[in-house]
């Protein structure tokens, strides 16, 4: 699968983006955090702060979404703006 990371997630893991073959117990968009949280530290770093942004297929997506079948899961920060 296709993962693109922006923004402060792409500096702490200094790429933005990779394929990887995710285990198929990972079903949502919040397992798949917690997984690549648990890859290194540089992962850890990224994804720490508890609140991150998700899009498959280039369609915003809530944590529990399912990831099945996805062809791209791409992460960002929060948005702020005023």
């Amino acid at each position: 699968m296709r993962l693109v990371y922006f923004a402060s997630l792409r500096e702490h893991i200094g790429k933005s983006e990779e394929e990887l073959d995710l285990p198929d117990s990972l079903r949502t968009i919040a397992e798949l955090i917690d997984w690549l949280a648990s890859r290194d530290e540089f992962y850890a770093a990224a994804f720490a702060k508890g609140i991150t942004r998700a899009a498959i297929d280039k369609k915003h997506a809530k944590p529990e979404a399912l990831i099945v079948g996805a062809r791209e899961i791409a992460f960002f920060p929060p948005m702020t703006g005023g």
